[in-house]
């Protein structure tokens, strides 16, 4: 038979809207809408939907069973993998128990064996220590009679020869030739003298002021540690010009407030003395 044939006998398809009215009235009748009596035809369709209803219950009914089976299986599975777990965490909780025995048991015994050498150690020292005082207290006079030899010996002894007077004045006369001889030699040395090289600048009064004449009169100043040097004349302004001399001086004689003292008491000529350079030599 084949499936065209199969479709042509069978009344499911052709049938589909009768069962769709079926199955509103049934559920109609269970959300109570009453309806007037039925035909013959609406109660077949009732009785198919009730088929229908009845065979979902079975397919529910058989579908929670399954699932059921199912997580219970799952859970012996889980009660079998934790039961292991237990059965290993006890076996090793009664392993790290009798090690701990063990080594209870261990240290008791090495504190008895302690316990016993103690007294026996006591009693060893004890008569060992007094000789040692003994010998400490014998020793100790013979000791003291050492220093005391000793400290003869040194005042017996005379480092710088106090017996021999004559050898006592030559080592003073030897001594007093030496200090003559080095500070007759210091003395020959030549004295370093602290020198400056300074520079200068004298102002005249105006531009009518003799500068030839100024410079005459700083030179006119001679004392022991003074040397003049060099000469210029630097214009200032408006025609003055002012006198830029040099000189070297000596820094135990001669400074800067001595000249300056010394060259303004020329008034006819000089203004004023400032200090363009120091520097020593």
């Amino acid at each position: 038979m084949s499936g065209i044939q199969c479709l042509t006998q069978d009344s499911i398809w052709f049938d589909k809207p009768r069962y769709d009215e079926a199955e509103r009235r049934f559920y109609e009748g269970m959300n109570g809408i009453t309806h007037p009596p039925q035909p013959l035809q609406e109660r077949e369709a009732s009785a198919i939907l009730q088929d229908i209803a009845k065979a979902r219950q079975n397919i529910q009914k058989s579908l929670a069973g399954t699932s059921a089976s199912s997580t219970a299986g799952g859970d012996q599975t889980d009660l079998v993998s934790r039961m292991k777990s237990l059965e290993m965490e006890n076996q090793s909780l009664h392993k790290s128990v009798n090690d701990l025995r063990t080594m209870m048991s261990k240290l008791e015994s090495r504190l008895t064996v302690l316990e016993k050498a103690k007294p026996a150690a006591g009693a060893s020292s004890a008569p060992a220590s007094t000789p040692a005082a003994k010998a400490v207290v014998v020793q100790a006079p013979k000791k003291v009679e050492v220093k005391e030899e000793e400290e003869d010996d040194d005042d017996d002894m005379d480092l710088f020869g106090s017996d021999d007077e004559d050898a006592d004045a030559e080592a003073e006369r030897l001594k007093e030739e030496r200090i003559a001889a080095y500070s007759a030699k210091k003395s020959k040395k030549p004295v370093l003298i602290a020198k400056s090289s300074i520079l200068l600048d004298v102002k005249p009064w105006d531009d009518e002021t003799d500068m030839a004449k100024m410079e005459e009169c700083v030179r006119s100043i001679q004392t022991d540690g003074l040397l003049w040097g060099a000469s210029k004349l630097v214009p200032v302004g408006y025609g003055i010009k002012k006198l830029q001399i040099s000189c070297v001086v000596e820094d135990d004689k001669v400074g800067t407030d001595f000249l300056e003292e010394e060259i303004t008491q020329f008034e006819d000529y000089v203004q004023s003395v400032d200090v363009a350079a120091f520097n020593k030599i």
